[in-house]
């Protein structure tokens, strides 16, 4: 989006910027706040999990305060082993010199396990320990922090924190339990510590909304060294792959709360379940006499009762670390499996003949830009001009066409991503971010920067003001794209955004007719929408996504008429868009019309009561009708970033297009995408997937209002 700025403006960009300083958000044109990178994902688990393979996360507090040398080091490197062998990649998280590591070489392993200063690190302990440049291993929470951060959906440790016992006097209650309430991960313990207050522990989860399952056939839930605490689970999983719908099941409903999954410890390995209660309550009798408490306690009572058991618990420790590695890194692989299930069936004519595999893989091109987002939003619907506004102000990544890929990717297709990016401090955390998307398409250019855009949204989500540094999609050159040629030509259907250049466009839409491949084109505003139309080029385009706007410039460019001021009832805006509308649908086959909170105006040929939404051969045969669909309700309170729910709500139509679904399930699969990115802070909803956005599955918080149908004159 790109809006003109006057200089009364400049006082308010300042106190932007000077946001943007203090809290820490970098900008290219900054040298104080260069942003290196704070999370650093190793090369061996940035590619699987770009291909989607499985991924195990692993603490690192176990290596630096849970165990003695050598038997920690040696426990670390035989649980990354076991992990690969059941097929999965670890990724041990810690931190290093400041940075949060999400996984670790040999040596770095070797460097934690020796170290006598590494801090013990929570949620609470990031910032310090990141500011200082400390080093550190990371608790339950820290790891499930950085486990999330970086995509990882199934974490191993051997167990979690809970109530500490007098709990209810002390309040000394582990992160770990709030994090659980907080952060979709699903780990995998031996259950809660037994020197915790165990039936606090488990009511305290039911408060957070954490779903306790015990894995196996029991319900008993284990008390880490034993098999059974004398506590019972609310639910069970038999194996691997239940487990693993239910973490899928998690993930499609974005609930934002993680799942513990308790594997009992293997019976020939339990300790003596009487011999280690009574160990316990000596350790705890001395440190209370010492004033042990707080993070050090643990700590304390582990080495303490492995003194007095004879090294029986801490065999049993390293016991019951394996299996859980065993178990979590099988889920790991059910859950990837679950996720490479084939979920589309090619329906265009021409899409069979030129698929190449067959896998579950979309053969979809995507070709736009890619920036840094800078949301700002007010706490107050009037922004005041000149001074500073409260609110806040966060960090995404967003572009028409990463949106659109990011969202296509995130459903169950693969589009490859053609885009360009700098060389600065923004290119490696966008690679980053994109990991789970085909970016072999994205070219690294030396010497430029990284697209950014800053907005500022008012309370209710209105944008103030749009800032925008897009000069690099200007390298997204005819030229370039061109390489992929092989690709374009064979492709099901090209997604081009209006951020590359008309030239690049003219490029695209010539392979198009030479290929019959469709193409989608979305506009990205007012000044750009022109783009494909200054040329017969607009020919070739068999759908795009305008808002009545920029639909009204592609009126203009084409020379129709176009209204002087937009309506603004319901009944005169579909009037308008299908009017608008018609010129286009002498060559295109649909047109998209969204609407903002009014929802979405279908125009095309009439098919089994909507507009046939799949890519035909041969001139239209069926007459020309609009179906309107009201968007899905939402509160002011719940919008959170407006940037990319239109780029949302298309990918959720093309991926229900390539599910083969109706016309009136892909628009639902829209307006669910949609409604998911505007609750979320990024652009496309981290949580979005198939299921959380399947009208069979998902239903709104009021019934779905009937599609509207009206016909249009030929």
């Amino acid at each position: 989006m790109k809006l003109s700025v006057s200089l009364r403006y400049s006082e308010l960009l300042k106190e932007v910027s000077a946001q943007l300083l203090q809290r820490g958000i970098s900008t290219f044109h900054s040298r104080l706040c260069k942003n290196d990178g704070l999370y650093l994902v190793h090369p061996a688990v940035s590619e699987a999990l770009a291909e989607n393979r499985p991924v195990v996360a692993l603490e690192s507090t176990i290596i630096t305060h849970g165990m003695p040398y050598p038997h920690n080091l040696s426990t670390a490197k035989v649980v990354e082993a076991i992990v690969r062998t059941e097929g999965a990649t670890p990724a041990t998280v810690g931190l290093l010199q400041g940075r949060v590591h999400v996984g670790l070489s040999s040596e770095e392993l070797d460097y934690l396990a020796q170290s006598k200063t590494s801090l013990k690190v929570s949620r609470r302990d990031l910032p310090y320990a990141i500011s200082k440049g400390f080093c550190g291993g990371t608790t339950v929470s820290g790891t499930m922090i950085a486990a999330h951060r970086a995509g990882i959906h199934v974490f191993v440790t051997g167990g979690v924190g809970g109530v500490h016992r007098d709990g209810e006097n002390s309040m000394d209650i582990s992160a770990d339990l709030t994090e659980l309430g907080r952060t979709p991960i699903a780990v995998v313990s031996a259950g809660v510590k037994s020197i915790l207050d165990i039936g606090r522990t488990l009511e305290y989860l039911e408060t957070q909304g954490v779903c306790v399952v015990t894995f196996g056939t029991s319900m008993n839930f284990p008390a880490f060294f034993s098999p059974q605490s004398g506590f019972t689970s609310p639910y069970h999983v038999n194996n691997a792959e239940e487990a693993a719908d239910l973490i899928a099941g998690n993930l499609s409903l974005g609930l934002q709360s993680g799942l513990l999954l308790a594997v009992p410890i293997p019976k020939e390995h339990a300790a003596a379940g009487q011999q280690i209660e009574n160990a316990i309550q000596a350790a705890l009798a001395e440190a209370n006499v010492k004033g042990i408490r707080g993070r050090d306690l643990t700590p304390f009572i582990l080495q303490k009762v492995n003194e007095l058991t004879r090294g029986k618990s801490l065999q049993a420790n390293i016991a019951l670390i394996h299996n859980n590695a065993r178990v979590g890194s099988q889920i790991a692989c059910a859950l990837s499996k679950r996720m490479h299930k084939k979920t589309w069936t090619p329906s265009a004519p021409h899409a069979k003949e030129r698929e190449k595999d067959s896998d579950s893989q979309s053969n979809i091109v995507v070709i736009g830009g890619v920036n840094v987002d800078f949301i700002a939003k007010g706490k107050t619907d009037k922004l005041v001009f000149g001074q500073t506004n409260p609110g806040s102000v966060c960090q995404s990544f967003g572009g028409v066409g990463k949106n659109l890929a990011d969202s296509l990717s995130r459903m169950g297709q693969r589009p490859l991503f053609i885009s360009a990016i700098g060389t600065d401090s923004h290119s490696d955390a966008v690679l980053n971010y994109c990991r789970h998307m085909n970016t072999s398409g994205v070219a690294i250019l030396k010497e430029q920067r990284t697209a950014t855009y800053c907005a500022v949204i008012t309370e209710s989500g209105d944008l103030s003001l749009g800032l925008g540094d897009m000069d690099i999609h200007q390298q997204i050159t005819e030229q370039y794209v061109s390489q992929f040629e092989e690709k374009l030509s064979s492709a099901s259907i090209m997604c081009v955004d209006g951020n590359i250049p008309v030239s690049t466009i003219n490029y695209v839409c010539s392979v198009a007719k030479n290929h019959a491949v469709p193409v989608w084109y979305e506009p990205t505003d007012c000044d750009k929408a022109c783009k494909p139309f200054l040329s017969d080029s607009w020919k070739a385009l068999a759908y795009t996504s305008p808002n009545l706007a920029e639909l009204c410039t592609m009126n203009k460019a084409l020379g129709f008429p176009t209204p002087a001021v937009l309506p603004s009832s319901l009944e005169e805006v579909l009037s308008c868009a299908m009017a608008l509308a018609r010129p286009l649908l002498d060559h295109l086959q649909c047109v998209v019309v969204t609407l903002g909170a009014m929802g979405v105006l279908l125009c095309g040929e009439h098919n089994a009561g909507s507009v046939d939404l799949q890519p035909r051969r041969g001139t239209r045969k069926g007459r020309l009708c609009a179906v309107h669909y009201s968007a899905l309700a939402q509160t002011a309170a719940e919008m959170v970033n407006v940037s990319g729910a239109g780029d949302s709500l298309v990918g959720g139509i093309l991926a229900g297009m390539f599910q083969s679904r109706d016309t009136h399930s892909c628009v639902r699969m829209g307006l669910l995408a949609a409604r998911l990115s505007l609750a979320s802070p990024h652009p496309v909803c981290t949580t979005l997937t198939t299921d959380s956005v399947d009208p069979n599955k998902v239903q709104p918080p009021q019934s779905w209002p009937q599609p509207n149908l009206l016909w249009m004159e030929e």
